[in-house]
């Protein structure tokens, strides 16, 4: 009877033994091998040149908050501009990494560097770097397209130099060269540079061959005219033999017929000049020269908004800061509701009352289609009231009852509404479009959160009117009305 329980005591220090064996080997790392791995850490650039840019360093800061963090750590005395992840040419479950950086103190352009993976030892190594044209770290944008058509995607990095000229450089890997990385592209001009998208077939679309490859083109000054807006259009081709683009076709295309003193003085690159010729409402002209008044855009300097119209909805961007170039101007802007989705906007004037209008967006993808809002447009004529319409005053001294509370509008431009024992306050202005007179009411709690309403009087008594101003005109919203009704003071 005694033996079964011998067996048992046993068995028991049997596995004890084995358990610390096992824990002893465990740690001495043959059974499970621990990897350190480094964090990197990388410095944030915040442009700040206030005698060139109305901007304040937090708004610079928002535009720059975009995820800068390296693979490997850089040098201390490197700042990374942007960062770019890049698909692995080789089919495998890793990511190569592409950083525009800036030397500090460094006058020379910017530089590119590949963070390769090398997964022999599981770890990331400085594989290839190159210099840039660009110079201005606020100016740069940097994504991947697939310029040739092989599904090989190149690396584009657009920006501008110090002498105001716009700069591209395109960067191809081709296996087994040595470097497998090199530059195909390098432009810059006193002008704009674009990539000019050839339509491909279903059958690349779907994988089954390539495609054609896309067209880089530029324009610049014309040399041999005395007309500052004489223009010459380069067309820069795919060469498969160089396997480099190359120089295709050279149009010229004569500037419009203006007065050379008045656009030498929008030109000038004065501070402040050319964004005040185009301050306003701008119409899109199609190719065939027909106006579209369902696409428009609106500058607004002042108010440091860029507002762009299309079919029935509207996008609402900060100008965050501009640069004059040769033509025109060069803006950056970010989207009031989606911060990441910055937009990049060469404008270059083809008359007094014509611009030629190129938007870039960057939201960190890659994106293959043409914007929409390139192009043609033209000034919006003013809207001229007639004499007999009777103009209403930007603003009152008055109190109303209203369901919303007791509304009290104030001489200098602010109003307050009292319910409860809680106050409200914001921004008001009266205004006329037409014959309706108008309300815009803005809170300070939601200084984008502006409400618009038709103003409607009767016998002393006012009724707002919920609307949306847009292309069509103006249109009722189906909310209900509200009353004001004066308070006897």
């Amino acid at each position: 009877m005694k033996k079964p329980g011998f067996y048992f005591s046993v068995t028991i220090a049997v596995l004890a033994v084995f358990f610390i064996i096992f824990l002893a080997i465990n740690k001495s790392g043959l059974f499970q091998k621990t990897e350190e791995v480094e964090d990197a850490y990388t410095k944030r650039l915040t442009p700040a040149d206030a005698n060139t840019f109305s901007v304040t360093d937090q708004i610079i800061q928002t535009a720059w908050g975009e995820n800068l963090s390296t693979k490997i750590p850089l040098e201390e005395n490197e700042t990374v501009i942007a960062v770019l992840n890049y698909e692995s040419m080789d089919g495998l479950n890793w990511e190569d990494q592409f950083v525009v950086f800036h030397l500090t103190g460094d006058s020379d352009p910017l530089h590119i560097l590949l963070l390769g993976y090398e997964p022999s030892n599981r770890s990331y190594y400085r594989a290839w770097e190159s210099p840039i044209s660009a110079t201005r770290p606020e100016t740069i944008s940097l994504y991947s397209q697939d310029l040739i058509g092989d599904r090989n995607n190149c690396v584009v990095i657009t920006g501008m130099n110090s002498q105001d000229e716009h700069t591209m450089t395109v960067i191809r890997r081709v296996l087994g060269q040595d470097p497998q990385h090199r530059k195909i592209a390098e432009l810059q001009v006193a002008g704009s540079i674009s990539i000019q998208e050839v339509s491909r077939t279903v059958a690349y679309q779907q994988g089954i061959s390539t495609g054609r490859s896309h067209n880089i083109v530029t324009y610049g000054p014309d040399p041999r005219s005395s007309n500052i807006l004489d223009q010459v259009e380069i067309v820069y081709s795919f060469n498969t033999t160089s396997q480099l683009y190359q120089q295709s076709n050279v149009t010229r295309i004569p500037g419009s017929q203006i007065e050379q003193r008045r656009t030498r003085e929008i030109l000038s690159g004065a501070p402040g000049v050319f964004e005040d010729f185009i301050e306003g409402l701008w119409y899109f002209i199609s190719p065939q020269g027909a106006m579209n008044t369902r696409q428009l855009l609106y500058f607004d300097p002042k108010g440091k908004e860029i507002i762009f119209f299309g079919e029935e909805s509207q996008q609402v961007f900060r100008w965050q800061l501009s640069r004059p170039q040769r033509l025109g101007l060069y803006i950056r802007s970010q989207n009031l509701s989606i911060t990441t989705l910055t937009r990049f906007i060469d404008i270059e004037m083809e008359s007094l009352d014509r611009l030629r209008v190129r938007v870039t967006e960057d939201i960190r993808l890659r994106i293959t289609v043409s914007t929409p809002w390139d192009g043609t447009y033209r000034r919006a004529r003013t809207i001229t009231i007639p004499n007999e319409i009777p103009q209403v005053n930007t603003s009152m001294d008055a109190l109303f009852d209203s369901s919303w509370g007791r509304l009290q509008f104030h001489v200098n431009g602010e109003y307050a509404i009292t319910s409860s024992g809680n106050i409200r306050r914001g921004h008001y202005v009266f205004f006329n479009i037409g014959e309706n007179e108008l309300l815009e009411l803005r809170p300070e709690e939601g200084s984008n959160n502006r409400m618009v309403y038709k103003v409607e009087n009767t016998a002393g008594i006012r009724i707002l009117i919920p609307v949306r101003i847009g292309t069509a005109g103006i249109q009722e919203l189906s909310e209900p009305p509200v009353t004001l009704t004066p308070v006897n003071q």
